[in-house]
């Protein structure tokens, strides 16, 4: 049976497989603005050669029978439409090197309106992890239930030492903060969303958690199994090729 799978930034702790058992499901590739250009050895400082690359910060909304899905809600509103807004929120060494060109029109909530969905009307925001680009808006869902795998839910709260622990590096204090008091699922594992196989959450540890080796080499192997196997679509969060021929548009 063919999925199509999602995989948030370069390893994530979250990918979610849609089957194709229910005919009526869609998902919509969006984006939080971009990233870029800068230089990729700040990511990856083993990369042999230096260039300057732009990439998306993905999101995913999908249309379930069961209810709506927002996969990854993005960098936090308040750092769009220039470096001003961004220094106000994020620290100015993130806004100077990653150089994110997100407008508001970009933000997760405008995102959901222009497809004639009401942020109200979002039953589950699933975070691959607590990530500046990736739970940046977690607070504009307070109705919703928030799922997270529990490691990474606490992983933004109090970081391993060697990541840094400052208050809006890597992980804003603040993106998590202004949700504390929501509903909140913490998931250790893998989990069948609506309990029917047609949204499955995986666990795949190893970009935040990236202390362990074995367990970011175990995420690699099994998503390629599901690729090799199952003939799976891994959808990269930060892919620009993949996002310039599949973004901004609905598969089903």
């Amino acid at each position: 049976m063919k999925k199509t799978g999602l995989l948030a930034s370069m390893l994530a702790a979250l990918a979610i497989c849609a089957a194709p058992a229910a005919q009526s499901q869609e998902l919509y590739w969006a984006t939080s603005g971009f990233f870029g250009p800068f230089n990729i050895q700040g990511l990856i400082p083993t990369f042999p050669k230096a260039k300057d690359i732009t990439i998306p910060v993905s999101m995913w909304i999908l249309k379930h029978p069961k209810g709506v899905v927002v996969f990854d809600t993005g960098n936090n509103a308040a750092i769009s439409d220039g470096a001003d807004n961004c220094k106000k929120y994020w620290a100015a060494g993130n806004c100077d090197f990653l150089k994110p060109s997100q407008k508001r029109s970009d933000v997760i909530d405008q995102q959901l309106i222009k497809l004639g969905i009401k942020v109200d009307d979002v039953k589950v925001v699933v975070s691959s992890h607590s990530h500046l680009d990736h739970s940046g808006n977690i607070a504009l869902f307070p109705k919703a239930i928030h799922v997270y795998q529990k490691k990474e839910l606490y992983q933004g709260y109090w970081p391993e030492k060697f990541q840094g622990r400052a208050a809006n590096g890597s992980f804003v204090l603040n993106d998590l903060v202004a949700a504390r008091d929501y509903d909140f699922f913490e998931l250790d594992g893998d989990y069948d969303l609506f309990g029917d196989g047609t949204v499955k959450i995986l666990s795949t540890p190893g970009h935040t958690l990236n202390f362990s080796v074995q367990a970011y080499v175990n995420s690699v192997e099994r998503l390629k199994r599901m690729r090799d196997l199952e003939g799976a679509k891994i959808l990269m969060a930060h892919d620009a090729g993949q996002f310039a021929s599949m973004g901004n548009k609905w598969h089903k």
